[in-house]
């Protein structure tokens, strides 16, 4: 009889273990969940973090299921200008603009291989993606260094694989290929060339302003022009089996 107690005391311990160490919004969206919105994922096993999941497509049907947000822009409600730490671990409302944190990015693709999909729409009502059959961000030890390949064009052209290889830099951590600090020339963060094709943590500019160059949420190869800010700009990813 003692031991049929334990057991009954224990069994709903292991069915909330098992439940709740879903490592991405593809774990979710594979447990049943088919509505987009904000969920809790477990990137390190046992610390939860707020993400916002995209479960149903706007585009395709076969793009559709669970793709983890890892930056968005929409509104320029909050600062990215930031230093080291806190893109190390991630800012922002998960309800609207939000950088999911590289620590974050690191332990969700160090386990498994992801896709990107970088969604872009003006302030026109025009809409674009790019995407990437392949991206990992590697260990804080290598500068989370960027590793992305595999371009397919939604209209947005590629603004990313020049930014392949390179290590992540704020103004505060330089870690680019350039003699300047492309963080704090082009007042954003990101993983920097020299210095870039796109620079979707920089000032939201709301709409078009040809008299700066290149410091706003741009994606050159949509528009081939640095003073087009987007009105949205997100990342995500997904887990490809």
């Amino acid at each position: 009889m003692a031991m049929m107690v334990f057991l009954v005391a224990f069994l709903p311990v292991v069915l909330m273990s098992e439940c709740q160490y879903e490592n991405d919004c593809s774990d979710i969206y594979n447990s049943g969940e088919k509505v987009s919105g904000i969920y809790s994922i477990y990137p390190a096993v046992d610390i939860p973090v707020w993400v916002y999941c995209q479960m149903i497509s706007d585009w395709n049907d076969e793009d559709s299921g669970g793709w983890t947000v890892i930056q968005r822009r929409m509104d320029g409600s909050v600062n990215f200008y930031r230093p080291w730490n806190q893109y190390k671990r991630g800012f922002g409302n998960v309800e609207s603009e939000y950088w999911l944190g590289l620590e974050n990015m690191y332990q969700l693709t160090r386990k498994r291989k992801y896709m990107l999909r970088v969604d872009l729409e003006d302030f026109k009502g025009r809409k674009g993606f790019a995407l990437y059959v392949f991206f990992s961000v590697g260990p804080e030890a290598d500068g989370y260094k960027l590793q992305v390949s595999g371009f397919k064009n939604g209209g947005a052209g590629d603004s990313l694989s020049n930014h392949n290889g390179q290590k992540f830099s704020t103004f505060d951590k330089d870690q680019d290929s350039d003699k300047r600090n492309c963080a704090k020339t082009f007042l954003g963060a990101f993983w920097y060339n020299r210095c870039h094709y796109t620079n979707p943590n920089g000032v939201y500019l709301w709409g078009e302003d040809p008299t700066i160059f290149a410091i706003g949420n741009v994606w050159y190869t949509w528009q081939n022009n640095y003073a087009v800010g987007m009105k949205s700009i997100s990342m995500k990813i997904k887990h490809v089996p």
